[in-house]
């Protein structure tokens, strides 16, 4: 019971296997042409059926791990923000779709972090002559922290201190945006408490202090997305909500500037379009000769198809 489009095509079977049988058979197409570099991205909502939540998003990633051979990197939380109204009484309004990024490698295929990042909203500022970075650190409340520490050693606090002012310094020249001190006993740690396992926890226990840096390029994106499902074509006759923005990020991060973007259900060539905008040549496949039609027609306009 998906919905119907022009043309037809699977999400109209009657049993939901069927559908993730027919969705995965696809799938492997995808994965055969794919290069070891590539990545695959797939946006997939759930279905009800006689009350049940049918988990067909999850169904479907596990089964194009475990039996076509992909491997699963992230699952995206697409934050719609607003949506169609829901008039049941009975459960939650659903407001998230996942988005599932597979790659045909463990490792070596391309990824472009940077791409994304998400710039400081704040830049570090001067306050009474103190440095403060983008969140406000000034390193006055660290400081009182290992000036009040029962754990630490004399020795130890002075090595904490001089580096305080230190990664203040990078913060004052620009290198660092913002940072957080992790100090034994005093703050919150980030990393298991084994020294075997985990670096930090190895630094914590022999200088009794560390720093995380952020970035200067910015935040890494995170896998919350918030983007808006609105419908700009002021389509009538495709009713999936697929805005430009959903299409961006995985581009950019995993479609070098010489690939090629495939999209084997184009629909109204959404994909493509956006694909040309970042100067990516694409692919796209449809089984209905009017939404090839449209497609075709909002991409003739870019500078590459």
């Amino acid at each position: 019971m998906k919905r119907e489009y022009l043309g037809g095509g699977i999400g109209l079977e009657n049993k939901y296997q069927s559908y993730i049988s027919d969705l995965c058979a696809i799938c492997s197409e995808v994965y055969r042409v794919l290069k070891p570099s590539g990545s695959f991205w797939l946006n997939i909502g759930d279905s009800y059926h006689n009350k049940h939540l049918l988990q067909i998003p999850n169904r479907v990633a596990i089964r194009l791990t475990d039996e076509v051979g992909f491997i699963l990197r992230n699952e995206v939380v697409w934050n719609k923000l607003k949506g169609a109204p829901d008039n049941a009484k009975d459960k939650l309004r659903n407001l998230w779709e996942p988005v599932f990024h597979f790659t045909k490698s463990e490792k070596g295929y391309y990824y472009d972090i940077d791409a994304t990042r998400i710039k400081p909203r704040k830049a570090k500022s001067v306050k009474h002559g103190a440095v403060v970075s983008a969140t406000g650190v000034s390193g006055v409340r660290y400081r009182r922290k290992i000036e009040l520490s029962t754990e630490l050693s004399e020795e130890e606090k002075r090595n904490a201190f001089k580096a305080l002012d230190d990664m203040l310094a990078l913060v004052e020249a620009g290198e660092v945006p913002d940072f957080r001190m992790v100090i034994r006993g005093a703050t919150r740690t980030t990393h298991g408490n084994s020294a075997k396992l985990s670096g930090r926890a190895k630094e914590l226990a022999d200088k009794g202090f560390y720093f995380l840096k952020y970035s200067k390029q910015g935040a890494k994106m995170s896998d919350v997305w918030d983007i808006i499902p609105e419908d700009t074509q002021g389509r009538k006759y495709h009713y999936a909500p697929y805005p430009e923005d959903l299409v961006k990020n995985p581009i950019a991060l995993t479609c070098p500037p010489s690939g090629v973007v495939l999209d084997p259900f184009v629909g109204t060539g959404t994909t493509c379009k956006v694909a040309s905008e970042m100067g990516r040549k694409s692919i796209g496949i449809d089984i209905s000769d009017e939404y090839l039609k449209l497609a075709k027609e909002r991409c003739d306009g870019t500078s590459r198809q």
